[in-house]
């Protein structure tokens, strides 16, 4: 599909939706901006069958928010450009009840993290100027106005309520520079570290840390800030994954909430315990709100008279797949409630309703994310949407909710939901000219008895124009995390549709280890990771390959981190079942692991400690690489030379290994990549490679 504006009316207007050129706004470049213009991925699939080039040419939406008066919902569209190697987004609006969409911007520019300032004005992050900062303008498209200047960019913005200040995010300065160490050395090229935490899962730290600001404003420009961790070595937002919903303005303006684990070094490798501070304004105070809990605590929103705030806490330090429940604090006495004391599941996106008597939230329940609903009077939980599908985040409208959602079926659109009739319909379809070209395949949800005698949910994808009288290759599929489910996600490397639609059987399990399931199916992975998750594994397969559509001979195993490492283990563990494997940035050996990978609160929780404690933690004795000598099927090994968090030493490891055992193997490697592939071309190249070497093996 094209991104250009007259196709991409056509295709709007294919939809049923009305579409309005935005005022003032024109396609091209400026003097700091993009040097050719944004020429965006369009294809045509082949044999109605979706192929890499086609999955990278669908609009990736993002749900941005309802405008005040509940008229408007704005989102973005990201698109890539195969050619040029990179993606480029812009903003739309669309009425709630979807017959009119509105393209605000169309530019060769990036427009991002995008908000209301009121009912006919938006902000945004926009690298028009050479880098990110905050921009405004008006709903038709005029009166486009810069509102800050700060060196480096700005990462992401709060307006204050009043929209009197501005509090955004960037990096800070608070340690020297080698050049400043070293001054007489200027070509010296080097890093000294005293403690841990040197790199954090793709960059090596320098003497830079990720600060708030708050600046006044005047006349719609940003003014002299002041940083609210002045002098301080510690990150805000914290990184690598965290953005503005870490952080929260008081409804008076007067405070302001955010997240911070102020700890260094070793202390900061080892713990999860991160803590809510609220700054004062006027007296420029810092009040730590969380004291005593030793856990992830994150996500902080006031109630709208700004007597209460909710946010997100884990309670055991150093765990980072912990329940995440659901607190309260009353400000006035500070004293807190865990609201899903008795609801075991994890609680994600939180918003309070207008009057302050709800709470709306993101939970999973058998591998879906679905949208739930507190009431605070009695404290009562209701599941509001239920189907195979996910959300990935939502707002809040006058008497309906509008959450993006996605399946394996379906890349992120928008739906809304009813709050009366309990109804959800579809409010965006981006991708449908795209989608409406490819056949996808039936996605089967299976339970599966597991070998401790449990229920296991399995989901099955066939090929497009399946034919059960035929024997299919079969592909396992070993979920990452380790605690992250196999829910109805739609990724764009590892898409169950796009192998589907290479002609293979996908058998995904949600074994032990993973959310969703109660917090005792998460839990038992810890410690355990050669056991009974690896059992999990065997008997979805075993299970699958009883049926006559399964070609037992042509069966393969694939997964990414922690489903890289499955993938070595089940390598040395497999009693012949499969022919072919890929594993993606996974660990090798445990004990490498241990000693190289950057928050050692990870693997301290999940392997039950250091590898040189007095009684050694029995998962040691699981690593993978100690049944090197069992490796007996091929083996394609991904890594990118950027994953600190898996560093590739351990696809270095396996792939060596292999080679000198004499097993046929193949290492892909992405010097620029960390632990995803997020290149356009180097997406392309990876399904290639993937695909090639299944084939190769399988077919």
């Amino acid at each position: 599909m094209k991104r250009s504006l007259p196709i991409f009316l056509t295709l709007l207007a294919m939809t049923g939706c009305q579409i309005t050129p935005p005022g003032g706004q024109s396609p091209g470049n400026t003097a700091n901006g993009p040097t050719e213009p944004f020429k965006p991925l369009e294809v045509s699939p082949a044999n109605r069958r979706i192929s890499p080039e086609a999955l990278w040419a669908l609009g990736r939406v993002t749900l941005a928010g309802v405008s005040p008066d509940g008229a408007e919902v704005l989102y973005e569209v990201s698109r890539y450009s195969l050619e040029q190697n990179r993606s480029n987004t812009d903003l739309f609006t669309i009425s709630p009840d979807g017959t009119r969409t509105v393209q605000r911007t169309v530019t060769d520019h990036k427009e991002s993290s995008a908000t209301w300032l009121d009912a006919k004005t938006l902000a945004f992050l926009s690298n028009e100027s050479g880098s990110y900062q905050v921009w405004t303008m008006a709903l038709d498209g005029s009166s486009k106005s810069q509102v800050t200047e700060v060196e480096g960019g700005v990462s992401g913005f709060l307006f204050s309520p009043d929209r009197q200040r501005l509090l955004y995010a960037a990096d800070a300065k608070v340690g020297q520079t080698m050049a400043e160490r070293h001054p007489d050395l200027p070509q010296a090229n080097a890093l000294v570290y005293d403690d841990l935490m040197y790199r954090h899962w793709d960059h090596w730290q320098d003497e830079k840390r990720s600060h708030l600001f708050v600046a006044e404003l005047e006349d719609g420009k940003a003014q002299a800030a002041i940083d609210l961790l002045s002098g301080q070595p510690f990150d805000s937002p914290i990184k690598p994954f965290g953005g503005m919903e870490q952080v929260a303005w008081s409804p008076d303006g007067s405070q302001v909430a955010y997240t911070c684990k102020k700890l260094s070094g070793r202390d900061y490798a080892t713990s999860t315990n991160s803590e809510i501070y609220l700054y004062n304004i006027n007296t420029k105070a810092t009040t730590n709100l969380t004291e005593g809990n030793r856990g992830y605590d994150m996500n902080p929103a006031f109630s709208p008279d700004g007597k209460q705030m909710a946010w997100l806490s884990m309670e055991r330090d150093g765990f980072e797949a912990d329940k995440s429940r659901l607190m309260v604090m009353d400000l006035a006495t500070r004293q807190k409630r865990d609201l899903t004391e008795r609801f075991d599941q994890s609680v994600g996106q939180t918003r309070w309703s207008a009057d302050g008597k709800q709470l709306f939230f993101i939970s999973g329940i058998h591998a879906t994310y679905q949208l739930y609903r507190l009431d605070l009077a009695d404290g009562s939980i209701t599941q509001l949407t239920e189907g195979p599908h996910d959300y990935k985040g939502f707002d809040i409208g006058p008497g309906w909710l509008v959450g993006a959602r996605q399946s394996m079926s379906l890349p992120t659109e928008l739906f809304t939901l009813d709050l009366a009739t309990s109804t959800q319909k579809q409010l965006t379809f981006t991708n449908k000219a795209l989608l409406d070209q490819m056949d996808f395949g039936k996605v089967e949800e299976r339970w599966v008895n597991t070998t401790d005698g449990k229920r296991m949910l399995t989901w099955v994808i066939y090929p497009p124009d399946f034919d059960s009288t035929k024997a299919y290759p079969t592909l396992l599929y070993c979920q990452g995390g380790p605690q992250s489910a196999v829910s109805q996600f739609w990724s764009y490397r590892w898409n169950f549709q796009l192998m589907a639609a290479n002609g293979y059987v996908i058998v995904a399990p949600n074994r032990r280890g993973l959310p969703t399931f109660g917090q005792e199916w998460n839990d038992q992975i810890s410690g355990d990771y050669g056991g009974q998750n690896m059992q999990d594994y065997l008997s979805a397969i075993d299970e699958l390959a009883r049926e006559p559509f399964v070609d037992r001979a042509r069966m393969g195993a694939v997964g990414a981190s922690y489903g890289g490492l499955s993938v070595f283990w089940l390598a040395g563990n497999h009693q012949g079942r499969f022919k072919a494997f890929v594993s993606h940035c996974g660990i090798f050996n445990f004990e490498s692991m241990y000693s190289t990978t950057e928050e050692s609160f990870f693997v301290d929780w999940d392997m039950g400690g250091p590898y040189w404690a007095p009684e050694t933690p029995n998962s040691y004795g699981d690593s993978p690489h100690r049944f090197i000598d069992k490796w007996d099927a091929p083996i394609l090994v991904i890594h990118g030379g950027k994953d600190f968090r898996v560093p590739y030493a351990q696809g270095m490891g396996a792939f060596n290994s292999a080679r000198l055992r004499g097993v046929e193997a193949r290492f892909l490697f992405f010097p620029e990549e960390s632990h995803w592939v997020l290149g356009a071309q180097n997406g392309v190249l990876w399904h290639r490679e993937y695909f090639k070497w299944l084939d190769a093996h399988l077919k």
